[in-house]
């Protein structure tokens, strides 16, 4: 079934991108190829949230490389109860297409429940209600408590809410709000069994963790992964977040990246209201004027990711033209918020450490 959908698909997929132009299928080559393949093979499809990050390689193979180690690889946790975490923390970070995607996936494994809106709504009072509640936490500050599974699960479920902040946060800027198309309701719930019947087919299938390790070098865990302890996962997780920083290095000027870093770290700092500019606006003003915009763009990603506008990518756009500057510096700050929610959902507040 996966390779028949992905053939079917891979056309339509990358249309759902926005602000850069993703790779095709048929033109990829070398790491591009080969991450194209295992998202193809595990994922049954050219997801569009990993196909957004092609045009930076690196930061391809570490998108997927953590989205496989953690929801895809078949672990001590069920793939329901990973699918759960996913869907509350898209809630949570107000991700429709990625409630879609994963409400869907849930639908498809849960027998219980009939496809009829964000299935992690009516999770909350059922089985899945403890853990649907602890994946949603607001803030990356403060202990959350370990996840409501037996203690050989943690690696996984604090992995899957780490990268889906990341994820969702890429997805509000990249993508459209929703992969299914527009229909009356009707037809849109057709679509929406028809989705869910297929994806729960594609998760039920097991997948062998660490294909994903050969795409990125060794490096050394860094001490906000402790949480992960010594996993494949933990494995992939410190690839891909030495890739996704090393990357940021090169493009997100210093002063963006200590301004970030230090935003993301204050537990008493971050936007209020209903619209985040007024906030960043303020804290980009001490910025040379030239990299304000990167500023912009990173603090809205980091911390308000659905109101990333196309004037704010536009602005970012005409200092930093290239498709693969406006993947890294958005992957570098999506990550850099999402880190921290390793150790506070795994009750281990004091382990992170600067990201910058």
């Amino acid at each position: 079934m996966g390779t028949l959908l992905a053939r079917a698909t891979r056309r339509t997929v990358l249309a759902h991108v926005r602000h850069v132009r993703p790779v095709a299928a048929h033109r990829a080559d070398g790491l591009v190829a080969r991450v194209y393949a295992q998202v193809e093979q595990d994922f049954g499809m050219l997801a569009p949230p990993v196909a957004l990050h092609s045009p930076a390689p690196q930061v391809l193979a570490a998108s997927w490389a953590m989205l496989r180690e953690t929801l895809v690889a078949t672990g001590a946790a069920g793939r329901a109860a990973k699918e759960t975490v996913a869907a509350a923390v898209s809630v949570a970070n107000r991700c429709p297409y990625c409630v879609d995607v994963h409400g869907a996936a849930l639908v498809g494994l849960l027998p219980t429940l009939d496809g009829a809106g964000p299935p992690v709504d009516r999770l909350d009072d059922g089985e899945w209600g403890p853990l649907s509640r602890w994946a949603r936490r607001p803030s990356p500050h403060g202990p959350a408590g370990p996840p409501p599974a037996p203690p050989d699960q943690l690696p996984e479920l604090v992995g899957v809410a780490v990268v889906f902040h990341y994820l969702n946060r890429m997805v509000n800027v990249f993508l459209q709000d929703s992969p299914l198309p527009a229909a009356p309701p009707v037809a849109r719930g057709m679509v929406q069994r028809t989705a869910a019947r297929v994806m729960g087919a594609l998760a039920r299938r097991p997948r062998p963790p660490g294909a994903a390790l050969a795409l990125l070098p060794e490096v050394a865990p860094p001490a906000d992964l402790a949480w992960a302890g010594s996993t494949v996962l933990a494995e992939a997780m410190a690839r891909s977040y030495a890739a996704i920083g090393d990357a940021g290095r090169q493009v997100v000027p210093a002063g963006v990246r200590e301004l970030v870093v230090a935003r993301c770290a204050d537990p008493q700092d971050g936007p209020t209201g209903l619209s985040a500019r007024p906030w960043v606006d303020e804290a980009v003003a001490a910025l040379p004027p030239a990299e304000r915009p990167a500023g912009r763009l990173a603090l809205l990603t980091a911390f308000a990711s659905y109101q990333v506008t196309d004037a704010v990518v536009a602005d970012f756009r005409a200092h930093h033209p290239g498709d693969d500057a406006l993947v890294t510096v958005t992957a570098w700050a999506a990550l850099t918020a999402a880190r921290r929610y390793g150790p506070a959902l795994a009750d281990v507040p004091d382990a992170m450490e600067p990201t910058g």
